[in-house]
Formats: structure tokens, sequence, C-alpha cells
């Protein structure tokens, strides 16, 4: 019996990016003497990009490439590992997991592992702690994720104590059942949530994504819910060009 895995955004990246990457090499503005000016001009922010199930931080790399609007140049990318554990819907087989998963595919009813799920959300904290404690301002941290990395996107940005600049769920759901919103803190349901999802999904189901924007509701959550027709389980430059004109619209500014 071969084991279920989620499948990694990666391998699709590394054919919708590498295009993407040619075309950036040789097309290149020229506007290269106002770059200084630029610099000073760009807020410091922060974007925190978590993974799904069985991938790794440094493969996900490439997808900073994608920014390359002035308002980024300033901008400190993390892109960190998940520890590896025993994921159950992988029969127990050990594997870079942020948190257990007991069913493949996701759908809106399946089982949630609240316990495991925040204890991952208490790593995520700290690791935006860190980055304000340097000197970057709460709302310009945003923080992203691709399917478990997306649901745990959603945890880590529902139970921070402050407002953040946002945060990006990519084909992820929601971990936990609807007795936590009472633990959300206030500041964080302030916190601007952008949630898409391939209607074509077949691991983590488009119905467990539509399940997103009715919880958030509840909350007391803004949710933009954006929907890819033909999209499987996998992120594409559309969804990602989008990312970059949503976060620059909530970027503070320097001054």
């Amino acid at each position: 019996m071969q084991p279920l895995l989620l499948i990694k955004p990666t391998v699709l990246l590394a054919v919708t990016l590498g295009s993407t990457i040619l075309f950036i090499l040789f097309f290149q503005p020229r506007h290269l003497s106002s770059s200084r000016n630029l610099d000073s001009m760009a807020a410091r922010s922060f974007v925190l990009w978590l993974h799904g199930l069985g991938d790794s931080g440094p493969a996900n790399e490439p997808i900073k490439t994608l920014f390359r609007s002035p308002e980024f140049r300033n901008t400190k990318w993390s892109f960190p590992s998940a520890p590896e554990n025993p994921v159950t819907c992988n029969y127990g087989m050990r594997m870079p997991s942020w948190f257990d998963i007991h069913e493949i595919p996701v759908t809106a009813d399946s089982p949630k592992d609240e316990s495991d799920v925040l204890k991952a959300v208490q790593n995520v904290h700290a690791m935006i702690d860190k980055e304000v404690a340097v000197g970057t301002d709460p709302s310009n941290v945003f923080v992203c994720g691709f399917s478990q990395g997306g649901a745990l996107t959603l945890a880590s940005v529902l139970l921070y104590p402050k407002k953040l600049g946002g945060g990006a769920v990519f084909s992820g759901w929601v971990p936990f059942n609807s007795s936590m919103i009472e633990k959300f803190p206030e500041d964080a349901k302030k916190t601007p949530i952008v949630w898409s999802h391939g209607i074509a999904d077949r691991t983590v189901l488009f119905e467990a994504g539509q399940a997103g924007p009715p919880f958030l509701e509840q909350a007391g959550v803004t949710c933009e819910f954006k929907a890819y027709p033909g999209l499987g389980h996998s992120i594409s430059n559309e969804e990602l060009w989008f990312l970059e004109s949503w976060i620059k619209t909530r970027l503070q500014s320097s001054s």
C-alpha cells in the first residue's frame, strides 16, 4: 500500500517559475540610477512563507523572484522548513510536517488535531516576534502558506496578539473548530486574510477552502476569497502576482 503525499508546489513551480525567471533576466528594467532612492522610500517588511507537507523552505525560495516592485526592496523573506514528524495520513511515515494530518483528501469535515496545530503556532509566533523585536512594524509582517502551510498561516495569524499586515492562504483549510474563535485576540481579528484555492484541487478539496470565509465571517475577520478554475493542488503565477499587489496595498510607509 503506497503512502499518500500532499503534492508539493515546488515541482509545478519549477515549470511555471522557470519561464518567469528567464523573462526577468532578459527584461530587467533599466532605471537602476533611481534604485537607491527607491530603497530609502520602501518600508521595512517581513514575509514569512510556510511550505506544504513533505516540502522544504529552501525549495520554495524561487517564489520571491516574482515580487519585483520597489515596495519589496526592503523586504526580508523567510522560508523555514518544518521539522520531521510522523504523519497519520501517511501511515505514520516521518516527513517534514508542521502538524499531524489525519486524512487525505482534506475536506471541510476532516478531523482536526488542534493541540498539534497550537504547538506549531507557537513556533511561528516566535519567528514573528524575533522580526518585530529588531524593528519591523507588525503591520508590515505578512504570513503566507501553501496547503498545510496555509492552514498554519491561518491559525498563526488568528492567534497572534497583534494586528499583522495580512495572512495569505493558498489551498489551505481551517485547522480548528469554531470553539476556538473565542480565543482569537481582538487585534488579531483586524488582520486581513486573502484565500486562494484551485477549483480542481483533489488533495485539499475546494469545499475545504470554501469553508474558510464563513468561518472567518463568524469570527469577525475580513477575508477575500479567490477561486481559480482548472487549478489543482498547486500555486500559479497568477496567484502570486495577485499576492504581490495585495501586499503592496497594505504596506505601511516608512515615513
